[in-house]
């Protein structure tokens, strides 16, 4: 990612506060994750080296109570570039607690809830927001390739374990590009991919177009539940590969077996730190029996973001021992 990617999101900043962001070191620029606005409370920012305040001088510093205080105006600056002027016309979004806007990036709010027959219908009085960048890393799955490829040229089935802001969603999305455009020196031929994206963080689609390259022959179902979105993709699209982020529910994992029948090759991630932990949560040990999956990638954030522990075949063998660093 470089600086253009925070350009395209300055937009929502208030003048004093686009002039803070605009200060930064080049290094936090070119690398800047979030942008975190709360009511009354320090602007706070995170890249992919660590986290920090912002003074009113546009300093980083590690000690809160030198940090620019985000007034209320501030936030209702953003919010007002945000939806322009018309939260009602994004209540669906709001439901869903953020807005993925053009470049592909994302928005996260927080405020008071509108509840209605016990259910949220949307929010109200938003006292917070995270501006979440769209970061994409092409080529960072190579080195992983030749373990997730059969000799045939034929992707294996494949799960990524990955504890929060392990970079999974990164090499997926990397998976998912790769594997459209094909490798010709791995003999892997170009692939129709279908993209559940639920939560808009793979493509980072806006208004149905992915804004991020996951690759020519790729086609993304946005913002759909990955249980209904799987099977709507092979019933229509006809994909050789199917890829979605963040399964769990009984619902996506049925899903996948049904998927799974019909000839595709699956490529999904899930939260989980070690294979270990996965078979003890409902639903994943009869897959894991079954010998649905033939790769396990394993990240942590043991050198930084999107560090390898290992990749592990159906058996339990590890072909790959990390820790080895592939997003930077």
């Amino acid at each position: 990612m470089g600086v253009e990617q925070v350009d395209e999101v300055l937009y929502l900043l208030p003048p004093r506060l686009k002039e803070l962001i605009t200060k930064l070191p080049p290094k936090v620029k070119e690398t800047l994750e979030e942008i975190r606005l709360r009511c009354h409370q320090p602007l706070h920012i995170r890249w992919t080296g660590g986290e920090s305040w912002i003074t009113i001088e546009g300093r980083l510093t590690v000690n809160f109570e030198e940090a620019y205080r985000v007034e209320v105006k501030d936030v209702q600056h953003a919010v007002q570039a945000l939806t322009q002027n018309s939260l009602y016309a994004l209540e669906e979004e709001l439901r869903a607690g953020y807005i993925t806007i053009k470049g592909g990036h994302r928005v996260g709010l927080a405020g008071e809830s509108v509840v209605e027959r016990g259910s949220l219908r949307t929010l109200k009085n938003i006292s917070s927001l995270n501006i979440r960048l769209a970061r994409s890393l092409p080529g960072c799955a190579r080195p992983l390739l030749p373990y997730l490829v059969s000799p045939s040229g034929r992707p294996y089935h494949t799960l990524v374990l990955s504890p929060p802001r392990c970079g999974k969603t990164t090499l997926l999305r990397d998976l998912v590009r790769t594997f459209s455009y094909g490798i010709s020196d791995l003999g892997l031929p170009g692939l129709n991919v279908g993209v559940v994206d639920e939560r808009s963080e793979i493509a980072g689609c806006y208004q149905g177009i992915p804004q991020l390259d996951v690759g020519p022959r790729t086609d993304v179902l946005d913002r759909c539940p990955k249980g209904e979105g799987l099977l709507m993709l092979v019933r229509a699209m006809g994909p050789e590969v199917v890829a979605t982020d963040e399964v769990g529910k009984p619902k996506e994992l049925e899903a996948l077996q049904e998927a799974l029948h019909s000839g595709v090759i699956l490529l999904a991630s899930v939260h989980a730190s070690t294979l270990e932990e996965l078979k003890k949560r409902p639903g994943w040990e009869p897959l894991l029996k079954q010998g649905v999956w033939q790769r396990f990638i394993l990240l942590s954030r043991g050198l930084g973001p999107g560090t390898v522990e290992a990749v592990v075949d159906g058996e339990g063998r590890a072909l790959l021992a990390g820790p080895r660093k592939l997003l930077s």
